[in-house]
């Protein structure tokens, strides 16, 4: 008995169909949750890129702010105890360690500044992503206008 060599509707074929004209209903629900999917994929794809390097971005401005405060410590027990040693031959050392200590600390403030803004919401968003997802309904929402 000799078999048919064409693919039946029930027999899936290994040759990529043609989407262009669908013959069937059921082929149009396959082919838009197909499309739906990657669509999905790509989508997540481009999120997990985007918060990848904005978390690049939020350690960037950690290690700053933590490198800051280091400084800001460690520079205001060095130059309070400098200044008073050597302010206190020309001024009172509570002065000398008051003078030093401001200085020190607008520093480590701007230096601390600096980094904090690094953290600001606006670096955080996956805009590409929005965007797209946006793009994605208004083609998924057109009702047939051109």
């Amino acid at each position: 008995m000799a078999r048919s060599t064409q693919p039946t509707a029930s027999q899936p074929t290994d040759e990529p169909q043609s989407y262009e004209q669908p013959q069937t209903i059921r082929e149009l629900v396959r082919h838009l949750l197909v499309q739906l999917s990657t669509l999905f994929r790509q989508e997540l794809s481009l999120a997990t890129a985007e918060l990848s390097q904005s978390l690049t971005v939020v350690l960037g401005g950690a290690t700053s702010v933590a490198v800051a405060g280091a400084l800001l410590f460690a520079g205001l027990l060095v130059l309070l105890f400098a200044a008073v040693l050597g302010l206190a031959f020309v001024v009172p050392a509570w002065l000398a360690a008051v003078l030093v200590g401001v200085i020190v600390l607008l520093i480590g403030a701007l230096l601390l500044g600096l980094g904090l803004s690094r953290f600001r919401a606006t670096n955080l968003q996956p805009r590409r992503t929005a965007e797209s997802l946006r793009k994605d309904k208004d083609v998924l929402t057109r009702q047939g206008s051109p």
